[in-house]
């Protein structure tokens, strides 16, 4: 390899990611909007075009119909419908990008939930034709839930509305009064565009002379996310112990883990929880070498100045900063299950790397995604409701509210019989 194809990749894997989902009703054109981004910043193959081009053509579409590129499943063709949720990789010259392009129907809320948990950013689409709709505000609600600080209200079909600038504005009202009721979207951008035709998805439209603002693509390459992680908090979840049996390491320990917060450095002071026992950082190891300062979301190995009793499942933080510890815990629930939760259902709760057994102490309420509203008198979680509980855990946990930190903050609930994910969680 050449000192230049060397830097290029070099450059490649140095660049920004951003990862944000798609949400929105079922035919809004979400899957026809990731194909468009795909296809108009030219990161997918010919021999890939020339595949959805004929299938568009046997199926009797009148365009080449771009929705292929992301719904792979069998079903998903058949129906027209995303029923799982599509993770797709590209890159421009400013930035990396993974997209979660999620499903749009009600019974798959909490695919939607599963997609969006880790993203930076939500295109929430809007038909230029019905406005904000129910399954906007589910959706929207959805990702204020889950921290996403970035939304991008993306009009779309404004081909089938005269390209009007009314409208638009309509749509812009409508949704920033629902808006004004949620606490956690601090960044909503308004972009008018057509999946179908391009329209100010990756180029500037010329139907739309009135719009000043950036495509969206530009505005994906460009929005600022340095500020969304928790630089403050340090937060280590210990995944693995290293010991390795050489002469050459005979005395090496290390904890290995993603970093969830925070910067560490050698020479800090940390605390091991739930221990509570001290030392300091020696050394932060990475595959590149040794460190001189570790944060989120990067994975390392960390070695103190002196042996403590760690295992998988704890802890190392800032003694001046510490996590919270204890064994009742409020958070939000989004229920993934068939099987109904209507009491005090027994679980296995994973937080970060720990596992351990926990109980459902009380139901408070469920959530009206569409209006907001509590219900108080229905406390059966079904499938893709969403309410607040109360738990207690067989073991300490060292956590933080999901607001100040979306790793140590969240937590899923596991049937101990079945292993299935019954709900994911956010610790209020």
């Amino acid at each position: 390899m050449s000192t230049g194809e060397k830097s290029a990749v070099g450059g490649y894997l140095d660049m920004d990611l951003l990862r944000f989902t798609t949400a929105g009703s079922v035919d809004d054109g979400k899957s026809t909007l990731i194909g468009r981004l795909l296809y108009d910043s030219k990161a997918i193959f010919e021999d890939q075009l020339e595949a959805i081009e004929k299938t568009s053509e046997q199926r009797g579409d009148e365009n080449v119909n771009l929705a292929l590129l992301t719904d792979g499943l069998r079903a998903e063709r058949e129906q027209g419908i995303t029923i799982d949720v599509a993770y797709r990789y590209f890159a421009t010259p400013r930035r990396k990008f993974i997209i979660a392009d999620t499903p749009g129907h009600i019974q798959y809320t909490r695919n939607m939930v599963t997609g969006a948990s880790t993203a930076n950013l939500a295109i929430v689409l809007v038909d230029a034709r019905k406005g904000v709709i129910e399954q906007t505000c589910r959706h929207s609600f959805i990702a204020n839930l889950l921290r996403i600080q970035h939304v991008v209200i993306a009009v779309n079909k404004m081909d089938l509305v005269d390209w009007s600038e009314e409208r638009f504005e309509e749509i812009k009202e409508e949704f920033r009064k629902f808006a004004s009721r949620l606490g956690n979207i601090v960044d909503i951008t308004f972009i008018p565009i057509s999946a179908l035709k391009g329209d100010n998805v990756v180029d500037k439209s010329e139907n739309m002379p009135w719009y000043q603002g950036p495509s969206l693509l530009y505005h994906l390459e460009t929005v600022y996310i340095g500020s969304d992680e928790n630089h403050v908090s340090a937060r280590f979840p210990v995944q693995w112990v290293i010991r390795p049996h050489s002469d050459e390491y005979h005395d090496f320990r290390g904890y290995a883990g993603r970093i969830a917060g925070g910067v560490f450095k050698p020479g800090d002071d940390i605390i091991v929880q739930p221990s509570g026992f001290g030392a300091k950082i020696k050394a932060i190891h990475s595959m590149d070498g040794e460190l001189a300062e570790a944060f989120a979301p990067l994975s390392a190995t960390i070695t103190l100045d002196r042996e403590i009793d760690i295992s998988r499942g704890d802890m190392i933080v800032k003694a001046n900063n510490p996590p919270e510890v204890g064994q009742d815990i409020e958070a939000m629930v989004c229920w993934f299950s068939d099987k109904p939760l209507n009491g005090k259902g027994k679980f296995i709760l994973q937080h970060t790397t720990k596992e351990t057994k926990a109980i459902i102490r009380e139901i408070k309420y469920k959530v009206d995604i569409n209006t907001l509203h509590k219900i108080e008198d229905d406390l059966e979680f079904r499938r893709n409701d969403i309410g607040r509980v109360s738990l207690r855990t067989a073991a300490p946990l060292s956590y933080d509210s999901y607001k100040v930190n979306r790793t140590s903050g969240s937590f899923i609930l596991i049937d101990p019989f079945t292993n299935e994910t019954m709900g994911a969680a956010m610790i209020i």
